[in-house]
């Protein structure tokens, strides 16, 4: 199994910036996967923010296009979510996912990082 762990969260105000981390490690047997953060606020679904896979390739929520960065070591297995210009609709938890292809088709997820906005 595959253990993530998320850092970074905290509270920032509107206009500010955050850099999530996601560090997974144990039994990664995965030569192809994608690796993304997702984000859920109170009363609201689990949604998809960025994912970036084994190859370097990214697919961002259309909402975030253009304020929020992800990007990936393949040797440390972190991937990272730089959020600029964070708006209080930011505000949720951030929820780091690894999803192996190939050989093997698990998925696991971190415990999750709070992300508050707020003046």
């Amino acid at each position: 199994q595959v253990r993530l762990v998320e850092s970074g969260g905290g509270l920032v105000q509107p206009g500010g910036s955050l850099r999530l981390s996601c560090a997974a490690s144990g039994s990664i047997s995965s030569i192809i996967d994608t690796m993304g953060w997702y984000r859920q606020a109170p009363g609201k679904e689990r949604e998809l923010v960025a994912t970036i896979t084994s190859d370097g390739g990214t697919f961002y929520a259309d909402s975030l296009k253009g304020r929020f960065t992800i990007s990936r070591d393949n040797a440390k297995n972190t991937v990272w979510l730089q959020m600029n210009s964070l708006k209080p609709e930011d505000s949720a938890v951030y929820l780091c996912n690894f999803q192996s292809h190939w050989p093997t088709v698990y998925s696991s997820w971190g415990q999750g990082t709070q992300v508050t906005v707020s003046s």
